[in-house]
This record gives structure tokens, C-alpha cells and sequence, in this order.
């Protein structure tokens, strides 16, 4: 049997179950919602938006890799790639465009045409601090520690606080060497 080709976002979005965006979006703003309820402090939120997003991308990521059929990249800037045109089009209908480089290649922005949790969101006064969709950045956080690779993710632009875009800036803090359970000489 040949080997099963990569497969693009489209083609991996065309055939995957979905639900209905609106009740994801509002599901989604009832969980911050109930967030901010429960503590009250709007960097705790963001914390704990984080770390809900590393436990989905630590489980997420064996689904992308049965369906995509992507191998294993050969360097970050690929992997940025990989995420920005099959990632995000898998999981969320859209795509991102990969800038910024650093010169060594360690460091990247991934911009968001479009962002489908912030639709019928509008931020309080009170909420200036928060970063709605940080669960996102835990998601790439989680799903690359699962791929040896211990990454910072931040957000650097919101249009929720007035940007012009979504910006979230990645950057490869180190490759982690693989780690078997055992040795083939015992």
C-alpha cells in the first residue's frame, strides 16, 4: 500500500464533523463568561484561558497528525507553516499568514484573517486586560510541547482591544530531544 499523501486544510475541512459556529462562538463566550464570574481577576482568567487551551492541545494534536497525515517537519519555520495552513483550517475554518521571522528562525507571528470565538464580542471596560482567545495560544503551546518543541505564545495584537489584527507571536524556546521508555540493548 502507498503512503498516504499530506493532505491540505480544505481538504481535511471539507471532511471533518463540525458543529454549528454560532453555538461553538456563544459556548465559547459562556465559558469566559463564567470565568470571569468565578475569579474575578481578569490575569487569572487569562491563566487559566492558557492552561485550558495547553490540556486541548496536548489531546488535540493526535487528531491532527491521524487525519492530516503530516510528517514530521523538518524545522520551525515549517511547523509554522504547517499550523498557520492545516492547523487552524482543520479545528477552526480559517487560516493565518506566518511573518515576522526572527534571524535565527526561532521566533514568528501567526496573523488571523478572521477569528471565529470573538464573533457577538464586545469587551467591558472592566474586561480591558483580558485576551479573550488566549485559550488559542495554549492550544499551539500544548499540542507543540507534545512535538518536542517548548514554545512561548503570546498575543501581540487584538482587535477586541483595538488592533488592526490578531497577532499571536510564537517563539521556540527549545527542542526538546525525544525520550524513549526504554533502551533497545536491554
Amino acid at each position: 500500500m502507498p503512503p498516504v499523501a499530506p493532505r491540505s486544510g480544505d481538504a481535511i475541512f471539507a471532511n471533518v464533523e463540525r458543529v454549528n459556529a454560532e453555538l461553538f462562538t456563544l459556548t465559547y463566550g459562556a465559558i469566559v463568561r463564567q470565568l470571569l464570574t468565578d475569579l474575578e481577576e481578569v490575569e487569572e482568567v487569562n491563566k487559566q484561558l492558557d492552561q485550558m487551551g495547553y490540556n486541548i492541545g496536548v489531546r488535540l494534536i493526535d487528531e491532527f497528525l491521524a487525519k492530516s497525515h503530516v510528517s514530521r517537519c523538518v524545522d520551525f519555520k515549517e511547523t509554522a507553516e504547517v499550523i498557520a495552513k492545516v492547523g487552524f483550517k482543520m479545528f477552526l475554518g480559517i487560516t493565518a499568514t506566518v511573518t515576522n521571522w526572527d534571524a535565527e528562525g526561532t521566533s514568528c507571528s501567526l496573523v488571523l484573517e478572521d477569528n471565529p470565538l470573538v464573533d457577538f464580542v464586545e469587551l467591558p471596560d472592566t474586561c480591558q486586560g483580558l485576551y479573550y482567545c488566549n485559550i488559542l495560544s495554549g492550544v499551539i503551546r500544548g499540542a507543540l510541547e507534545m512535538v518536542s518543541m517548548k514554545t512561548e505564545v503570546t498575543w501581540v495584537r487584538d482587535m477586541l482591544r483595538g488592533d488592526d489584527a490578531y497577532e499571536l507571536q510564537v517563539k521556540l524556546l527549545k527542542q526538546v530531544p525525544e525520550e524513549y521508555p526504554y533502551k533497545d540493548d536491554e
